[in-house]
């Protein structure tokens, strides 16, 4: 498994991604194919950037084309306070062979050496079990239950946080 940077040829997998219905169940449902180019284009200008982390998890080195999904690591506000955010999605097709996890814990890895992020969120759905088994089995701490807006939408989530220079298992 690998870790590359989002690339512009990215948006069959962002659509696979964030335009399914099953992808989408924990996310209040599937987004609109139209403007996924667009995602793409800003994830894109921000990795460059330098500002926010989108990682494609490429399960075979020697297939770096092939996407499993992606782990994103991106600062932002959340009521009035500056915070670092982490999340992830793995397609289907990959679920159920750690690729989510080993994905979460090398950005989490990389994170711990670049000490901008800090104190990093996680916010899966109170309901989504394999994220909040993710969350639990690296080390995050469960802070408690937490309307989130996502894409429009308010999902209950469960608030997880982490600092990966002390808690990363």
């Amino acid at each position: 498994m690998l870790l590359r940077d989002v690339e512009y040829g990215d948006v069959d997998a962002y659509v696979r991604m964030r335009c399914d219905p099953v992808m989408m169940a924990e996310l209040g449902g599937p987004l609109p194919r139209e403007g996924m180019e667009a995602k793409v284009h800003r994830d894109v200008q921000r990795a460059a950037a330098g500002t926010d982390w989108t990682k494609m998890i490429v399960p075979d080195e020697a297939e770096p084309n092939v996407v499993a999904g992606t782990v994103t690591l991106w600062p932002h506000d959340a009521d009035g306070e500056r915070i670092s955010e982490i999340g992830w999605m793995v397609l289907p097709e990959f679920q159920g062979r750690g690729l989510g996890k080993q994905g979460v814990r090398t950005l989490l890895e990389l994170a711990r050496d670049d000490s901008r992020w800090g104190l990093i969120h996680a916010f899966p759905a109170t309901t989504n079990a394999p994220s909040n088994g993710i969350c639990r089995t690296l080390g995050f701490r469960l802070l408690g239950e937490q309307d989130v807006t996502f894409a429009g939408r308010v999902l209950r989530t469960n608030h997880w946080a982490i600092d990966p220079r002390a808690d990363l298992i």
